[in-house]
């Protein structure tokens, strides 16, 4: 019996697309019964500290698209004034994950339509986010990615929230 759904896509109880393979810790697809990276769960309600500190944690581990999943929660389910803070900081860390698939294009254009999304923090920075670093870095990244013959590790160019 194989653990591939019989179904062309997976479904969650209430009928939603969901895709159930595993994935490996870029969050690219692996084939169904293959061992995979844990995700992170969905449509988790986090403080702003506990959703800054488990994505650092991601970042630091290499699993940038799993921290972008962090983020996008904290995006979701926060107030309308963070939305463009949360939404940059998971499009840096698809920046990130792009970079390290290989994608330097994608990665260069998400890093810096992030920093754009979070400048707007800068001037008084929540959390005791390094929004101004945080832009900086990107910025410098995404400027480099043209130059790169080979893609980075992701934990070696993840970047630091706090400062």
């Amino acid at each position: 019996m194989s653990d591939r759904p019989t179904s062309a896509r997976d479904r969650d109880s209430e009928g939603r697309a969901r895709n159930a393979r595993p994935r490996d810790g870029l969050g690219r697809p692996l084939p169904y019964g293959s061992p995979g990276v844990e995700r992170a769960p969905e449509g988790v309600e986090r403080t702003p500290e506990d959703t800054i500190r488990e994505a650092q944690q991601l970042l630091d581990e290499g699993k940038p698209f799993h921290a972008h999943e962090v983020f996008e929660d904290a995006w979701k389910s926060g107030p309308a004034s963070e939305e463009g803070l949360w939404r940059g900081l998971a499009q840096v860390a698809v920046g990130v994950t792009h970079a390290a698939r290989g994608n330097l294009t994608g990665a260069a254009s998400l890093l810096t339509r992030g920093a754009d999304n979070i400048e707007p923090f800068a001037a008084d920075a929540p959390y005791g986010l390094d929004v101004a670093g945080l832009c900086a870095w990107a910025r410098t990244l995404a400027q480099g990615m043209p130059t790169r013959t080979s893609p980075p590790d992701a934990a070696s160019i993840a970047p630091r929230l706090h400062p």
